[in-house]
């Protein structure tokens, strides 16, 4: 039997998204392991509070987004209203991810501008109507999305025959405002290193760099998959964007408190109660 050109590249891509779906649980299974010693001092030795309840979401959302995400790669061929449920799922516990995940970063740009209450509310302005965007325009495309399945034995899963053009906004507003975050933060660390920084400082401004970077580099990347790939590319990538950036934000939350456990020198307890970093490390 023949298939179309179409029909074998949607084959290979539902492939390729099965290879990966399966490395990147690999990947969050292998990383949880590592960390497993270092996870459990910190959730049995840390005070509880609200920042710790975003931790533990950030930290364990990724297991019920990896099981779903595997469920509907290897789903039977014919049954695509889970198909539909299952992407309309994966896609609200992706942006409540990505949301947990941001606001460890939002709230320590917060206190590295020494708790500026217009920075904040700038930022939380701006953050929230792009996620409101974001939202509307996901809405409007898992609607409007057909969805389909590979007639080639074999191949499972299904895959969106057709979607939004407007799908590649959401990127395009979040790689401008990371851009904007990795910007103010480099604001704040030219002027803050004339104070003789202390550790914990030093770990702040790094990790805030760092997160943004990869955050822009994720969204940039989608914003070009969405316009020029298959869904079922875009949709692992999207993914793979959300695991990633959850597993950094979880790594560098208990770095930081690792770090505000055991600060190094004099000074840094001194910096650390200016800057109020427990509100961040608690």
């Amino acid at each position: 039997m023949e298939y179309s050109i179409d029909d074998v590249a949607a084959a290979r891509s539902l492939q390729l998204s099965t290879y990966i779906y399966t490395s990147m649980a690999a990947f969050w299974a292998y990383d949880y392991a590592c960390s497993l010693h270092e996870e459990w001092i910190f959730l049995l030795q840390s005070h509880w509070s609200k920042m710790k309840g975003v931790y533990i979401v950030t930290r364990y959302l990724p297991f019920i987004l990896l099981v779903i995400d595997l469920y509907m790669i290897f789903t039977p061929n014919e049954n695509l209203v889970t198909c539909r449920m299952l992407a309309n799922i994966s896609l609200g516990f992706g942006i409540l991810l990505s949301v947990c995940a941001e606001w460890f970063f939002i709230l320590r740009t917060y206190v590295l501008w020494d708790r500026n209450k217009i920075l904040l509310t700038a930022i939380l302005g701006t953050y929230l109507s792009f996620l409101a965007a974001t939202i509307v325009i996901a809405i409007d495309a898992n609607i409007s999305a057909a969805y389909a399945t590979s007639p080639i034995p074999g191949i499972t899963g299904c895959y969106q025959s057709s979607t939004s053009d407007r799908i590649f906004i959401p990127f395009v507003l979040f790689s401008v405002f990371e851009l904007g975050l990795i910007i103010i933060t480099l604001i704040r660390a030219m002027q803050g290193w004339r104070r003789t920084p202390c550790h914990l400082y030093v770990v702040l401004v790094n990790h805030n760099i760092f997160y943004y970077t990869s955050s822009f580099f994720f969204a940039t990347m989608n914003m070009f998959t969405s316009l020029f790939l298959q869904d079922s590319y875009r949709t692992v990538l999207n993914g793979f964007q959300f695991l990633t950036l959850a597993i950094f934000a979880a790594r560098m939350h208990i770095h930081l408190w690792q770090t505000n456990q055991h600060p190094r020198g004099p000074s840094s307890m001194i910096h650390l109660s200016d800057m109020s970093f427990v509100d961040i490390t608690a």
